[in-house]
């Protein structure tokens, strides 16, 4: 891992050991946008799941309830994946837990759907987007599902201290269409636990076959 992301890995470290998740404005007690989306590629419960950058999100919760048994959950914090497995308890042991920025991240699985809330945004140079794209192009199935929220142009620059990259529709198409056809988008504002309003921008993306 080099010195630039050694750096986001103490970063992100740092924030999980001394924050709860009441203290962090991305948390969200129900996933509901993002289930929708995975909702809508009527998958079958064999079809396997990647979270990116999930930190503390309850979506591995409900997507364990739902009946989902090939779920992989990565981030880059230990502690985040740590805490999550605290919180599943027996549960845990149900799922492929990864430790790995999602531009180094190495695979030979293929996923039905490559699913990230809060994590592309984050990636503010272009060779950072290049990897995270190659990354995901390798990793989904052809004609498999990606879906990405994103800060739009009315939401924050910053998060967590850290200088983010806002995206509109086209903006976000444009980035993905080598590889990705997209399907939708919605805008959501979502209410922080402090009350405060931050606009995303979620896109559901298919896996093109590439010539």
């Amino acid at each position: 891992m080099n010195t630039i992301n050694n750096q986001r890995k103490e970063h992100w470290d740092k924030i999980y050991s001394t924050k709860n998740p009441n203290e962090v404005s991305w948390t969200q007690e129900s996933p509901t946008t993002s289930l929708d989306f995975i909702h809508s590629f009527h998958l079958n419960k064999e079809a396997s799941i990647i979270d990116i950058g999930a930190g503390e999100s309850k979506l591995v919760d409900r997507l364990l309830d739902e009946g989902f048994t090939d779920i992989t959950v990565l981030d880059i914090s230990e502690t985040a994946i740590q805490k999550t497995k605290q919180r599943l308890g027996d549960k845990a042991n149900k799922i492929n837990w990864v430790v790995s920025d999602v531009t180094e991240f190495q695979t030979n699985k293929k996923f039905d759907v490559w699913h990230d809330r809060a994590t592309f945004h984050f990636l503010t140079t272009t060779e950072q987007v290049n990897k995270y794209l190659t990354r995901a192009i390798e990793s989904v199935k052809d004609k498999g599902f990606l879906t990405i929220g994103t800060f739009s142009e009315n939401g924050p620059t910053k998060c967590s201290g850290l200088d983010i990259k806002q995206y509109s529709e086209s903006t976000l198409q444009q980035q993905l269409r080598r590889g990705f056809e997209k399907i939708k988008c919605v805008l959501e504002d979502h209410l922080t636990p402090f009350n405060t309003l931050q606009n995303f921008l979620f896109c559901s993306f298919r896996r093109t076959i590439l010539e």
